[in-house]
């Protein structure tokens, strides 16, 4: 007994990667934000919305994750096999877009970060973007991997950070089981932010970067319980780390009613004289290092999707000569997203940085649609197909975050005017 055991604790470590690395890139400065604006503004009222956010990015993962190792093929070379080029090309122009502005955003956070100890943006966003091209391009998958799985040992500062606010542990807890009243639903403002919630922990790039990672990776069906697991976990994992973020900034910003930040950086700034400096410092080096990670990740799940759906040699095992565009595009998304946020100014990259999101609404229900219709194919799929209770949980998911997008993008376009 004891044997089988450690036999199933060394498999899932051997596997332990891609679903623990994809879920908690997802905490990157724009979900932070999304987070802290969330307990700021409403305090404990939105954390009943981790529970049914956590099990439906489980869904979508594990899809991911069991088509990955069935087919060993990336979603991107699945789209372009099974319907064609010319959807590819929309599917991969849309992510490029959506991902571009998402790195900015990477590099807005690794900027406002470091100036909260006074460090320059003209400093630290080029001194970053040079150590996140050598991470990759002078890397091999198995070191990158490594390095990324201790990056995300340390949202662990945001679990720290929460308990050092000191917020009220029993109204948390409660808050977390109970749904709210129904007259929550005539406020724009609460409705909005549930919506964001929503759509910035089941991002589209987390379904490519994820199957590609298990595709590299070599992970096969015989290992697919384990990496099943591994998306389990991190799951859990990232959202346990969002429900302290938005814990945090309700014990201290919503407390004090200081509801509206304009980005992460505010939040840790005016957490400072409310929860003391080691609250303080444990947030900005959180937020230092959701951006390192994400900048890291982002223009590598880009690259994988170009990449593939063309046809061309991609990965990270591979030597720039080996595939030249798999790492020219990654250089390129990086300089632009770097170069972007030492020109423009932070007002207009806050917005940007909004205006992606309301882009990942129209894409995110595309892409899980595709891959309900992948993974349902028997001659793909084989016995690995969803069970009808599976596809069930599924086919909800997949209409509940189209309905969410298309109200998030009415909201975003056509904001309510009272």
């Amino acid at each position: 007994m004891l044997k089988r055991w450690r036999i199933r604790v060394l498999l899932f470590l051997a596997v332990l990667g891609p679903g623990f690395i994809t879920a908690n890139v997802d905490n990157d400065p724009n979900g932070i934000f999304t987070y802290s604006q969330a307990g700021a503004q409403f305090g404990y009222a939105l954390l009943w919305t981790m529970i049914p956010v956590t099990l439906a990015l489980i869904v979508v993962q594990e899809m991911c994750s069991r088509m990955g190792a069935v087919t060993g093929k990336g979603l991107s070379d699945l789209i372009r096999e099974e319907f064609g080029l010319r959807l590819t090309v929309i599917v991969m122009f849309l992510l490029v877009v959506v991902n571009f502005g998402n790195v900015i955003g990477e590099f807005s956070g690794i900027a406002g970060s470091l100036q909260l100890f006074h460090v320059s943006k003209y400093i630290s966003v080029p001194v970053c973007s040079v150590l996140v091209w050598f991470l990759v391009v002078r890397g091999d998958y198995k070191r990158v991997e490594k390095i990324f799985l201790v990056a995300s040992m340390f949202y662990f500062t945001y679990i720290i950070a929460g308990v050092l606010a000191h917020p009220g542990w029993r109204i948390a807890a409660e808050a977390t089981v109970r749904l709210p009243a129904s007259s929550v639903l005539h406020n724009h403002a609460y409705v909005f932010m549930v919506i964001s919630l929503i759509g910035t922990t089941i991002a589209p790039w987390m379904q490519f970067y994820l199957q590609s990672s298990i595709v590299e990776k070599g992970v096969t069906t015989r290992e697919y319980a384990a990496s099943r697991l591994d998306v389990i976990v991190g799951s859990i994992f990232t959202d346990v780390v969002a429900w302290f973020i938005i814990v945090a900034c309700a014990a201290t910003l919503w407390v004090h009613g200081l509801g509206n930040i304009a980005d992460p950086a505010d939040a840790a700034e005016a957490m400072k004289p409310l929860a003391g400096n080691y609250a303080f410092i444990l947030f900005s080096f959180g937020l230092f290092n959701a951006g390192f990670f994400a900048a890291s990740v982002l223009p590598i799940s880009t690259a994988y999707v170009v990449c593939e759906g063309l046809g061309v040699e991609s990965g990270v095992d591979k030597r720039f000569r080996e595939a030249p565009f798999f790492y020219w595009l990654y250089t390129l998304l990086i300089a632009g997203g770097a170069g972007a946020v030492m020109l423009i100014p932070n007002g207009r990259l806050i917005q940007w940085s909004i205006e992606s999101q309301a882009l990942n609404g129209i894409l995110l229900p595309l892409v899980i649609v595709l891959m309900l219709l992948l993974i349902n194919r028997k001659d793909l799929m084989g016995e690995y197909v969803n069970s009808h209770w599976f596809n069930g949980i599924a086919w909800l998911t997949a209409i509940v975050v189209s309905a969410l997008s298309v109200v998030l993008m009415i909201q975003q376009f056509w904001p309510h005017r009272s």
